[in-house]
Parts: C-alpha cells; structure tokens; sequence
C-alpha cells in the first residue's frame, strides 16, 4: 500500500529518536504492531495501525550468543533448514536455563555450527555468533577434547583396547593418542581431540566391532548435562570450552 511505511521510520516519528535507535528498540523486541511483537525494522506498517513502545523499552546492543543443542540422531547438523538449527525454538529452550537472554530474530544473524556431527549420531552440538568461540572450536579445534560414548557389538582380542588407545590414522591425520575404556558390556567410552566425523566408526570397524549408536556427551569442559533430546540452551557467560 502507498501510504504503509517503514516500522523504524514510523517508531522514530511516534517517539523522537533517531532511525538508528527505532531499529535498536525493534530488534531488541520491544515494539509492538497491533499487540504484536515485531523485530523486523522494515515492516510495512499502514496508519490505522497501533505501534507501541513495551513497557520497559531500553537501548540495547545485540550480546552475541553460542548456543548448545542436543542433536537427536537422523537429523543433519548444519546451517541448512531441516537441520539441528530448526530446534533453537523458544518451546525446545531447556527448563531452567540462566542465561537471562532474550529469545530474538537477531540471535540467528550469522549464527554457525562449529562442531560438526554425523546425521547418524546424537549428542552436543554448537552453533554460535561469537568469533572467540568459532576459533577456539574450529581453528583451534585439533586441542579440544571431546567425549563420546559408542553403543557397539562384537567383542575385542587381547590388545585391541590398547591399540584403540594408541589412536589410528585416517584421513591424512597422523595417529594420536586416545582414551577408551568399556562403559558396560555393550557401550565405549571415547575421550580424543575433536575427531573427524566418521572416524570413531572406522577405528572399531578395524578391531572388529560394529558401531550401532554413537553419542557426543562434551565438547571440551562443556557436557551436555541436563539437556534433553531436542532441547537447547545459551552457553552461560562463565562456561569456556
């Protein structure tokens, strides 16, 4: 319609603030059009049309945000929709979670997964906003621990956990050194340097066991400790990987 204008040109007319900080009060979540709020800055709104200001409306800068997602198995972990991304709903967020951040559109601005995971696996994954955690995870990667728990059937010769402890090449990666130890009678406990996907299936292929189900419980110091099947919650601002 030609006389629909911008949200943030109309916010700024409506309450004496410069465009700049209409779009801020928006995408902070605290303008609402009929009752509704909406975060996109270029709305088209038409006069007849009620915007307000929410109670308790403050100038904020988006905090970038890393975000922890328990993958169920099936699902693709990428940035693509139909992936572990589509979970980072409000109803999946974790009960109890203390972050104390807002669940905004902005959140997903250049929001990636840094901890790839095969489709086939479940466990913790990352997706995050913040540089200082994509170089710790992926530039750096090679030094963060993760941990593992393999569901497996077959049984191990004599020596075969060592050899899985001295670790294999793959992939042009030279062998390094592995922690492995039996769970119960049917599940392997794995503690390496951020694997390559595919390679703790191809290391108990080599000592005859077959991977039946495949886990990531920690990424680094962060497990994934009360997060259910599907849920996600915000890395706190104290948690380092």
């Amino acid at each position: 319609m030609s006389d629909t204008v911008r949200l943030a040109k109309r916010v700024a007319a409506e309450h004496s603030c410069s465009r700049g900080d209409a779009e801020r009060y928006i995408e902070g979540g605290w303008v609402a059009v009929d009752g509704t709020v909406q975060e996109e800055p270029g709305l088209r709104v038409a006069p007849a049309q009620a915007v307000t200001l929410l109670p308790g409306a403050r100038l904020e800068d988006g905090r970038p945000v890393t975000v922890l997602v328990h993958k169920p198995a099936g699902m693709y972990a990428d940035d693509q929709p139909g992936s572990a991304r589509d979970l980072i709903l409000p109803e999946n967020l974790m009960p109890g979670d203390r972050s104390g951040q807002r669940y905004l559109k902005r959140m997903f601005n250049g929001l990636k997964l840094v901890t790839p995971l095969e489709r086939a696996a479940s466990g913790l994954v990352v997706y995050t906003q913040e540089y200082p955690v994509t170089r710790k995870l992926i530039e750096e990667g090679r030094h963060v621990e993760q941990e593992y728990v393999a569901r497996v059937e077959g049984q191990l010769r004599e020596g075969d956990l060592a050899r899985l402890q001295r670790g294999m090449a793959y992939e042009g990666r030279p062998a390094t050194p592995m922690k492995v130890s039996w769970q119960n009678e049917t599940h392997l406990r794995f503690a390496l340097k951020t694997p390559a996907p595919g390679f703790i299936e191809t290391v108990c292929d080599a000592v005859g066991l077959r991977l039946l189900a495949l886990r990531r419980l920690r990424i680094g110091r962060l497990p994934m400790a009360g997060l259910a099947e599907g849920q996600w919650r915000y890395r706190l601002e104290y948690e380092r990987f």
